[in-house]
């Protein structure tokens, strides 16, 4: 089911789409109109359009602010974005209609292999409709939560979406398009009469998309006649020709050789190359106000590409332009290179990907088993896999990540504490940072707002899940006779790893989840320290709650035993809250039988070799050096702990 829905009054139109069983089957007959028509006849049109365009630049003067749209798709994650999207570029003759086309917008090595989009990807439109030549804009954006800001950034430079909501599998039997319909009109307030019923991927009905984008999308409001503002809200890095600016143009006209300045840092470039993704890059004579295109001006340094950041003309400054909020990290992990020469090459590799991805924070950090490295900020436990994944495949870079934590806050108690750190509220990103219990009235932790939608089946079990999680429930509604959607506050900790995996595994992947924001609460937080006889290990220092301190500091204790090679002698493992010691596991010693060669003789002999043995083994214990080897971490580390 697709549906797309306005900015908001006064910023964009409603329009709905939606897909089922039936559409894909082609039971549902379109009915042609004259529009439709026309539109079906200027196909060929379009094509042969986009195509002699492609051999030389595009005059983009010739397409006015009244004819153009610029719109994003919006879904959850595994509704058929990218598959609409190929469509419309086969519609519009932008790409040629093969068996091939698929994802075509989805470029990056990761969005392949995982089957998502994680970076929006923007593709100029060319389309005749009742013999008008339009420019549609069209920015394909992620659905999973945790790249949320990306898609926040791609409103921006939009005036409407398509909000797609899927009716079902399409493939499936047990589509039901008319009980979608009612879920559609109780939960968004969305009259059914305002859907497009589509099959993205059989291609039906998918013409009435561009005609409605046409008829209820607004152009922008602009104006070319003013000095040049210009706003950035996306960038690639390119080895050789350095920043490629994705800018959406709000006033004015920028054309190769032109001087900008950017309102971020002041500096002047010249502008080497604009134009238009059709879906790759094709340069044009020049960019005008309402369009969305490119950039090239030299910027080299990592700094100079600022998201958000508005570009004008040399000696015309303009009022800057709001920008982007700051993406707010729900995740921390540590990154460390696996081998401490390759130290500058990961740090080249971060600042380059971080371009691509400014919702990653990066601070330097140091660990004296780990080496050099950065304490890094996500949106998301698959944001952090995907920002790895990513590293491996684009940059040849292997890290080690230590086990995710979230922000934790920490209300200090005293006055001279408070003057220390210069503001009574602390955050603790970093669990060895974690100040003791006598130093702060409370601790705080991060909470959100969850929301499950699951076939009532699986109620009871998907609520056993959130309780054993100290989930707190807000809401319950029955969407239909069939489906149920639960509203939690969680604790961000206790979702973070493998709840996800946990909630489709009892739902038999029916159940969806998503989350927002919702502050911080107070909460019984302790330090768990990983001791090694007697001996901290800085790395697997945690954060966890009271109650759930025993069952993590036992399956820590557990995996490292799993993990460490055995010695000469005997290794304790505990995990200790303070000086209390809550789990413990022993690697035993190895062992040489130094009654081998004991044939008779008086037992006194015997105990004698066995005390000496014991006592070399005791001093050896308390000088021998135990040194965690990095597989060993890698293995703790990366194994997901059990909740």
């Amino acid at each position: 089911m697709w549906t797309p829905v306005g900015r908001g009054r006064g910023h964009g139109r409603a329009l709905t789409v939606w897909a089922s069983a039936a559409a894909h089957r082609g039971l549902l007959e379109p009915r042609r109109s004259p529009s439709r028509r026309a539109a079906a006849t200027s196909r060929t049109l379009d094509r042969l359009y986009s195509s002699a365009d492609r051999k030389e630049k595009i005059d983009m003067s010739r397409f006015s602010v009244e004819n153009i749209r610029n719109f994003s798709i919006i879904a959850h994650v595994d509704h058929g974005k990218s598959t609409l999207a190929d469509r419309l570029l086969e519609l519009t003759g932008t790409i040629d209609k093969t068996k091939d086309n698929k994802q075509v917008l989805d470029k990056l090595q990761v969005e392949r292999e995982r089957g998502i989009t994680v970076k929006a990807q923007t593709a100029s439109l060319f389309y005749n409709c009742e013999g008008k030549q339009y420019l549609l804009n069209l920015i394909d954006t992620p659905g999973h939560v945790d790249f949320s800001y990306e898609v926040s950034r791609s409103l921006s430079a939009c005036q409407g979406v398509l909000l797609v909501v899927d009716a079902n599998e399409i493939d499936l039997k047990n589509a039901d398009p008319a009980r979608v319909e009612k879920q559609i009109e109780k939960v968004f307030d969305i009259p059914s009469d305002e859907c497009i019923k589509i099959s993205a991927k059989l291609g039906t009905n998918i013409e009435r998309v561009l005609q409605a984008v046409i008829e209820r999308i607004p152009p922008p409001k602009v104006h070319r006649k003013n000095p040049l503002k210009a706003l950035v809200f996306d960038s690639t890095f390119d080895q050789y020709r350095g920043v490629i600016a994705n800018v959406a143009l709000f006033d004015g006209v920028v054309s190769k050789g032109d001087k900008i300045m950017s309102a971020h840092t002041k500096k002047t470039y010249e502008v080497n190359e604009v134009g238009v993704l059709n879906p790759n890059e094709q340069p044009t004579h020049k960019l005008y106000a309402g369009q969305v295109g490119y950039l090239i001006a030299g910027m080299k340094d990592v700094t100079e590409a600022q998201i958000g950041d508005t570009l004008y003309l040399h000696k015309q400054p303009v009022e800057p332009l709001p920008g982007f909020k700051s993406a707010k990290p729900m995740v921390f992990a540590g990154m460390y290179p696996i081998d401490q020469s390759e130290y500058n090459n990961l740090k080249s590799a971060v600042e380059k990907l971080t371009i691509n991805d400014s919702s990653v924070t990066v601070h330097r950090d140091s660990s004296l088993a780990l080496g050099a490295g950065w304490r890094l900020g996500f949106l998301g436990l698959l944001h952090m896999e995907v920002f790895n994944q990513r590293l491996e495949q684009e940059y040849n870079a292997s890290v080690i990540l230590t086990t995710p934590t979230v922000p934790y806050k920490a209300v200090l108690s005293s006055a001279k504490l408070i003057k220390e750190y210069r503001e009574k509220e602390i955050t603790i990103i970093n669990p060895a940072q974690f100040p003791d219990k006598s130093k702060v009235t409370e601790y705080l932790e991060p909470v959100i707002l969850g929301t499950i939608i699951t076939p009532d089946e699986y109620t009871g079990k998907v609520m056993m899940l959130c309780q054993a999680r100290r989930a707190v429930q807000k809401n319950m509604m029955y969407i239909d006779q069939n489906r149920v959607m639960l509203k939690y506050l969680f604790p961000l900790n206790e979702i973070v790893v493998d709840f996800y995996d946990s909630l489709k595994s009892l739902s038999s992947g029916y159940a969806s989840f998503d989350y927002e924001d919702a502050g911080y609460q107070t909460a019984e937080l302790v330090k768990m320290d990983i001791l090694l006889n007697g001996n901290l290990v800085e790395e697997l220092v945690t954060i966890v709650h009271k109650d759930k301190a025993h069952s993590v500091g036992k399956a820590i204790c557990e995996r490292l035993k799993d993990s460490l090679p055995r010695q000469l002698f005997e290794i304790a493992i505990q995990a200790a809250i303070g000086s209390k010691i809550i789990a413990r596991e022993t690697v035993k010693a190895y062992r040489k039988n130094v009654l081998a060669k004991c044939y008779g003789g008086d037992i006194t002999r015997k105990m004698k070799l066995l005390k000496r043995q014991a006592e070399g083994k005791k001093k050896l214990r308390k000088i021998g050096n135990i040194e965690v080897p990095k597989d060993a971490f890698i293995k703790v580390l990366r194994t997901q702990p059990d909740k």
